[in-house]
Order: C-alpha cells, then sequence, then structure tokens
C-alpha cells in the first residue's frame, strides 16, 4: 500500500511537469508566429521603397490600385504605340484597359536614376493622397526591369498648350480660364491643408496643369514633392529645384522651403492665364512676365493686360482682382503672398462676377470650354475626391 501511494505521489508530479512544458512550448510557437508576423510587416512598411534597389518595393499597394504585369502594359498600350510624352524619368504612352478605360502609362528609363528617384516620389504620394483637383493613379507595374505607373488619361493635354493655341476656336474664354485657376488652386490647397504632413509641390507650371474631356483642371507630375517632417514645422531646408521662372526668387537663395514656394509659382501660372504671355521673353527689358504685368499696371490700363484675342470680352472687376491677386502671389518676400485657402476664395469670386455677366448677357457660350463641375458654394477647407 506504501509503495503504490509512493508511485502515486511520484507519478503527478512528472505529469504535471509535462503540461507545463508543453503548454509553454505552445506559448513559445504563438507567440514566435505572430512576431515573426509583425516583424515582416513592419519591414514592408519601413521598407516600402528600398533605397538600394534599382526597383520600387511597391508590392503593398492596396486593392484600389492593382498590380499590372508588363504584358499587360503592352497590350493596354498596344505595344506603346502612342507616345504622349517624355521626360527625365522615361516616357509616357496612351493606352487603354479591358474596360476601355482610357489611360496614361509612365514607364520609367532603367538608366534614369534622377527619374527613379522622382519616380518613388510619386508612388508614394497618390498612394496616400485623392482628390478631385489631382491626377488619379490607377495602377502599376513592378516586374523586373520594367516599373510604370497608370493614371487616369488627361484627354485635353496641359494648360500651356491650351494658353498658346492659334486657333480663334480654341482660345480659352475668360470664363474657363477662371475656372482651371479655381479647379488648379484647390488641388494645391488640398496638398498644403488638406494632407498629413502637409506636402510642397515644388514645380508648379501651366505644363503641369493637365485637363480631362471635360476641361476639369488636374495638377500632375510630384516627381519633386516634399512633405513637412512634423508638425508646426514652418520650413524644410532642401536643395533646390524647380523651373526657371517659376522657380520662388527667396526659396532660390535661401534653400528654404515653404508652402509659399507653390504660392509664387502658381502666381505666375495666373499671369500666364491673364496674359497669354511666355513666362521668360529675350525681345524687351521687362523679360519676366511679372516685370512686365507691372510695367503695364503703371499705364492703368486692363485692357492691355489680359490677353488681346479675347477682344475685352471678360468681367473687368474680375480681371483687376485676379492681376491684384497674382502680384500679391509672386512677391519677392514670401510673408507678403497670400496663403492658398485665400487664393481660392478670390479665383471663386473672381469667376462668380464672371458668371454674373455672362448669365446676365445670356449670351452663355456653348464650346466645350465651358463644361465644368465648380463648387462655388463649397467649403474653404480643401476637399478630397
Amino acid at each position: 500500500m506504501m509503495k503504490k501511494k509512493r508511485k502515486n505521489t511520484v507519478f503527478v508530479p512528472i505529469v504535471a511537469l509535462v503540461a507545463s512544458f508543453l503548454v509553454l512550448i505552445s506559448l513559445s510557437v504563438f507567440f514566435w508566429k505572430h512576431k515573426g508576423i509583425r516583424i515582416k510587416q513592419g519591414k514592408t512598411d519601413a521598407n516600402f521603397f528600398m533605397t538600394d534597389s534599382k526597383t520600387p518595393n511597391i508590392g503593398a499597394l492596396n486593392l484600389k490600385n492593382p498590380r499590372f504585369t508588363y504584358a499587360e502594359i503592352v497590350k493596354m498600350t498596344n505595344n506603346f504605340e502612342m507616345l504622349l510624352g517624355e521626360g527625365s524619368f522615361g516616357k509616357v504612352f496612351h493606352g487603354y484597359l479591358d474596360d476601355d478605360t482610357e489611360v496614361a502609362v509612365k514607364m520609367l528609363s532603367e538608366s534614369s536614376r534622377q527619374g527613379y528617384d522622382q519616380f518613388e516620389a510619386e508612388v508614394k504620394l497618390l498612394l496616400t493622397v485623392h482628390h478631385r483637383n489631382l491626377t488619379a493613379l490607377y495602377g502599376y507595374c513592378d516586374e523586373g526591369n520594367h516599373v510604370g505607373l497608370i493614371y487616369e488619361c488627361m484627354a485635353n493635354g496641359n494648360l500651356k498648350e491650351h494658353l498658346r493655341a492659334e486657333s480663334n476656336e480654341d482660345i480659352l474664354s475668360w470664363k474657363g480660364r477662371l475656372r482651371i485657376a479655381v479647379e488648379s488652386a484647390q488641388g494645391l490647397e488640398y496638398l498644403h491643408y488638406g494632407c498629413k504632413p502637409p506636402r510642397v509641390h515644388r514645380d508648379v507650371k501651366s505644363e503641369n496643369i493637365l485637363l480631362d474631356k471635360k476641361f476639369q483642371a488636374k495638377i500632375a507630375d510630384f516627381g519633386l514633392i516634399k512633405s513637412f517632417p512634423g508638425e508646426g514645422g514652418t520650413h524644410v531646408s532642401t536643395v533646390v529645384a524647380g523651373t526657371f521662372g517659376y522657380l520662388d526668387p527667396e526659396y532660390f537663395q535661401s534653400s528654404r522651403l515653404t508652402e509659399k514656394s507653390d504660392v509664387y509659382s502658381f502666381g505666375v501660372v495666373l499671369l500666364e492665364i491673364i496674359t497669354n504671355r511666355p513666362v521668360i521673353t529675350n525681345t524687351d527689358e521687362n523679360s519676366h512676365i511679372k516685370q512686365w504685368v507691372s510695367f503695364m499696371l503703371a499705364q492703368g490700363d486692363i485692357k492691355n493686360i489680359v490677353d488681346q484675342r479675347l477682344h475685352g470680352d471678360f468681367d473687368s472687376n474680375s480681371a483687376w482682382k485676379i492681376v491684384e491677386l497674382a502680384m500679391h502671389c509672386v512677391s519677392t518676400t514670401s510673408l507678403r503672398r497670400p496663403t492658398m485657402n485665400h487664393v481660392v476664395i478670390v479665383l471663386k469670386d473672381c469667376l462668380a462676377m464672371e458668371m454674373a455677366r455672362t448669365d446676365g448677357q445670356g449670351n452663355e457660350p456653348k464650346d466645350q470650354h465651358e463644361m465644368f463641375t465648380v463648387y462655388l458654394n463649397s467649403e474653404v477647407a480643401p476637399l478630397a475626391r
């Protein structure tokens, strides 16, 4: 009896020990698996773009931006049949998705390191930022050395092309110009105040304002974009980048980038919209468009400043107001420039004046340039698409 009791006494601790050991093993395996998952996810987030690789790792795109194979890219562009444009990053081709949606396909040049950096910046932005006045990303290709982005197709090209139109039928009306100004300003306003952290485009120009089939304006080309590192930051010190003529002189001299640098560039675009003059000319003393407008303002006649091809068909009060706004935007000192919030408000006011004039006369133009959607009664805050 004593032996049997002793056996039971020994057996119980052994069973308990084995059971505890098995529980510990199970817990270890459980935590090891979950730890492995967290590390893997963390690695994907931290190395979303591998800086030591020739190809960006964009495999973490969400389902709204599907991945395309290179074969699908070849198919949608009909073997890269129609070239739309070319830049330092590579080439842009026209194409169609399977549902006949028109797209623009931007393919990264294998030899362009600068193009890769700009491509990387565009992808990072467009995966997280969405607004009706910013170009939309439909998908991407990441297959070996074939790296590309698939955008919505902006059927009517860029603003600069339409400002330089030679045919009278293609000349943008005053109302059309103001609507394009409002919409592109809303895109910049969203970058400055609707994003966290806020972004500065750094290359605002008429060539980077694209027009869709209804002539709705959208900001494009985000290769030089910069974000502020944290809340409360007033500027970013960075290598100067941008386009000559549109480049903020204060930023050029100090390398201190703020959202007011975009305001300056947009002011130059407004002067283009108003006057249809080139930003830089080599034929007279007033080589920059800002200098020419300053000289003409001294004459006091708004009709000599506004594009002569409009033949005075515009509301003079709205013209004075937008000229005044544009000149404030291109102030040499950034502190004297308005914010994009203020720019949007003033431009909407200018558009309302012109709409009241044309509606009152009953001569609303019916050409394609008037096919827009403008939210005159929307809130000041930037709206996401």
